[in-house]
């Protein structure tokens, strides 16, 4: 079996607890973009893989014939063509929730980051000023959440910590809400919030989801954070949004092209930090998903998966 994850490492404990299991581990960490001539390569041979954020599109998949199994290292996996995984026999799994709290937290600290201007105050600093701007509080503002998956639900605590009243998107599952959470069409939600953060699937609806008609929506001192997908945000349109005052900022720990090349429309706008997809990156984290990864691949080679994304669970 492969594994990309970049985290993982020969002797840890997930590959100890593969090793275990009696499966042969080959690791080939996935750094920055890869051919995928070499991904296909590096994947002939190869029944079960533990794969980090790499495009596996179908005609990769194909020229993996013996791939029985995918097992995504994250919650996110609209970088495997699943459909064409599924027609291959190959079942696809991910890791709903393994880093949830990371996420929160994470994003908690982009809100406090960009209420108080953090960043844009140590660059001063660093370049020899002493910047001085008044920041906001978060007390008292409301907090937008775009999709209310795991990661989100694990906000509106800390939110409230901050006492922010906290909305969210109304395509919610009813067992899945928060009585506490209003929920709101995305129009609605965009006009109110003071903080919008984005936690929703990429998928083919919500592929530019937020473009120049929703920052028109928006209050012009709102702010955007997405620790999310980067592909959700037309990010040509958001930097013009940010350039005109149409919102106040973003603060983006993704983006549509990682890492982010150097004609992209987000560097040099003011008001805008591109971060580098840390959101889910903690010790404890990725502990959870190699160990959790770990167990789905056994599982799924044993056609027993709990968390299969196509075909049958």
């Amino acid at each position: 079996m492969l594994i990309t994850t970049d985290y993982l490492r020969p002797g840890d404990e997930a590959d100890r607890f593969l090793r275990g299991r009696g499966l042969e581990t080959r690791h080939l960490p996935m750094a920055g973009r890869r051919d995928p001539g070499e991904l296909a390569a590096a994947l002939a041979g190869i029944d079960a893989a533990l794969v980090a954020n790499e495009p596996l599109t179908g005609d990769v998949l194909a020229r993996a014939p013996r791939l029985r199994v995918l097992v995504r290292t994250g919650v996110g996996y609209d970088s495997i063509d699943v459909t064409a995984a599924a027609r291959l026999g190959i079942t696809v799994s991910n890791l709903p929730g393994i880093n949830a709290n990371a996420v929160a937290e994470y994003t908690l600290g982009l809100l406090l980051a960009g209420a108080r201007r953090l960043v844009q105050s140590a660059s001063g600093v660093a370049n020899g000023g002493w910047p001085r701007e008044d920041g906001h509080e978060l007390r008292g503002a409301t907090l937008g959440l775009v999709g209310f998956g795991a990661s989100a639900r694990a906000v509106v605590p800390l939110a409230r910590a901050f006492g922010m009243t906290v909305v969210c998107t109304t395509n919610v599952p009813a067992e899945l809400r928060d009585p506490g959470v209003r929920c709101l069409g995305l129009g609605e939600l965009l006009s109110i919030s003071d903080y919008v953060s984005v936690h929703t699937a990429l998928t083919e609806r919500t592929r530019g989801l937020l473009g120049a008609a929703a920052f028109e929506r928006m209050k012009r001192t709102a702010l955007l954070v997405n620790t999310a997908r980067g592909a959700i945000v037309d990010e040509a349109a958001l930097a013009a949004a940010v350039r005109a005052g149409e919102i106040a900022g973003a603060a983006l720990d993704v983006a549509a092209e990682e890492p982010l090349p150097p004609g992209s429309p987000l560097r040099g706008v003011a008001g805008i930090v591109v971060y580098s997809h840390l959101a889910g990156q903690t010790a404890e984290a990725r502990r959870a998903a190699g160990l959790r990864g770990a167990e789905e691949l056994v599982a799924a080679l044993a056609g027993r998966g709990r968390f299969v994304v196509n075909g049958e669970k």
